[in-house]
């Protein structure tokens, strides 16, 4: 039987280790898109990082990650929140006008004969409501 020649520890330890693999190429992944996303070195300082991360890989991302660490997390956060303004201007953007805004038209639709006094109150109503 293969349960009895594979024990439980066996089991644990190669589990342990495929967890510390899958963490290794999340860091792995983390470094390289770090390193190529920066604006503030040129090409040939990126090439010499990647170079360096793949010839030594754990020293190469230990040092990076001790360089330039807390950089990571700025340059990081300063993406989410670039991400976080776009977002929210395209959401401004096709969300449509303010109620004020709407009525105004509504009115000058109105104004110009478009739309009855009765379909300017239902407008206005809806963007009351």
């Amino acid at each position: 039987m293969v349960a009895a020649s594979y024990p439980f520890m066996d089991v644990l330890w190669s589990m342990v280790i495929f967890f510390l693999f899958v963490i290794w190429i999340w860091i792995l992944i983390t470094v390289f898109a770090d390193i190529f996303r920066r604006r503030d070195i040129g090409g040939g300082m990126k090439a010499v990082w990647i170079i360096f991360v793949i010839l030594l890989p754990y020293l190469g991302v230990f040092i990076y990650l001790i360089a330039e660490g807390h950089h990571m997390a700025e340059r990081n956060a300063e993406q989410m929140s670039a991400a976080r303004a776009q977002q929210d201007d395209y959401i401004k953007s096709v969300a449509g006008s303010s109620p004020a805004d709407q009525i105004a038209q509504a009115k000058s639709l109105l104004d110009s004969g478009a739309i009855s006094q009765a379909e300017f109150d239902a407008l206005k109503a809806k963007a009351l409501g």
